[in-house]
């Protein structure tokens, strides 16, 4: 952040980090959770959907033609997450990573599957599935990008007596298009921001909800509030 807050500040220019869907509008939700309910604990789940940095690093490993992974969410660590119950729930314990995977001839198929489920900061910590598959299967059932995931914040009031749950939930088709539609909606508060003379990094928290729609205050007061 502070790196690009002084080159858009030496520039005169607005710059906004870490837009998308998670961190973007994921972590507006974490906020509003914590913010809301303060003694509770939220719970970030993605998927089921293709992760595009897990499937390139499958890509990366010796013996590899294509591949592709997705991220499942444990649905018992989901229904844990909505009970309001706060359970402490592991890495291990929240998501599964599912992997289809297209080898080239004569590849040593136990060695490939080895590399992958061992492979830190992408899937020693999980339980990985790895599924070996023909290019042609790969092509008529794996080429699409949807994607999702909840924030589920579960908190207490009035001495734990009483217990909430805030979620919010997305369902994508098309990972890429859902997230190139958040990048132009931050791209017309960088501009208003910019045009007010304002300038240097911000992030999706300092970000006005009316900045990014293209309506104006006098329709939103109208049409949503």
């Amino acid at each position: 952040f502070s790196s690009v807050d002084e080159v858009a500040k030496a520039n005169g220019h607005v710059s906004i980090i870490s837009v998308g869907w998670d961190p973007g509008m994921f972590s507006i939700q974490r906020l509003l959770g914590e913010a809301i309910l303060p003694e509770g604990k939220y719970y970030t789940f993605w998927g089921k959907g293709v992760s595009q940095g897990h499937s390139d690093a499958i890509r990366r490993v010796p013996g590899v033609k294509n591949a592709i992974q997705y991220t499942c969410p444990v649905e018992d660590a989901v229904n844990a997450a909505r009970s309001g119950s706060l359970p402490e729930l592991t890495t291990r314990q929240k998501h599964t990573r599912l992997c289809y995977v297209v080898a080239e001839d004569g590849a040593n198929l136990s060695e490939i599957e080895n590399t992958i489920k061992t492979m830190p900061n992408y899937f020693s910590d999980y339980d990985t599935f790895v599924n070996f598959i023909s290019e042609e299967e790969f092509k008529a059932n794996h080429t699409k990008m949807a994607h999702g995931g909840f924030v589920i914040h579960s908190g207490k009031t009035n001495q734990n007596a009483n217990n909430h749950v805030i979620e919010y939930s997305l369902k994508l088709d098309s990972n890429p298009e859902f997230t190139g539609s958040v990048l132009v909606a931050y791209a017309r508060a960088a501009y208003r921001l910019a045009k007010k003379g304002d300038c240097g990094a911000k992030t999706v928290f300092d970000i006005a909800p009316s900045l990014i729609s293209p309506k104006s205050a006098e329709q939103l007061r109208k049409e949503l509030l």
